[in-house]
């Protein structure tokens, strides 16, 4: 069996911009996706049941569930940041040249 060689292309540093996306989208998509995932994190870390969660964020049960399952598109850029907000998180943009 003859082995195919695999080819690797770097990443950019954005995978959703390496997946084709629009600069601006992928921007927004990458932010959205490092929310989520600090939400996800702090979850775990509190020990919360989804129930906790969902009373701490403000939000239903199912919605935490949403959340935890990375249903992103659920999820606005200003939902997730007003989350990480009430999880007591501070959230910061920063802008690079």
């Amino acid at each position: 069996m003859k082995k195919e060689k695999l080819k690797i292309t770097e990443s950019c540093g954005n995978v959703f911009l390496d997946l084709g996306f629009s600069p601006e989208e992928a921007t927004i998509l990458a932010m959205r996706s490092q929310l989520m995932g600090e939400l996800r994190i702090k979850i775990n870390d509190m020990e919360w049941t989804q129930a906790e969660a969902a009373q701490v964020l403000g939000i239903s049960q199912s919605r935490v569930s949403d959340l935890i399952r990375g249903k992103f598109e659920k999820f606005s850029l200003d939902m997730l940041i007003t989350l990480a907000t009430r999880a007591g998180k501070k959230v910061e943009l920063k802008m690079a040249a």
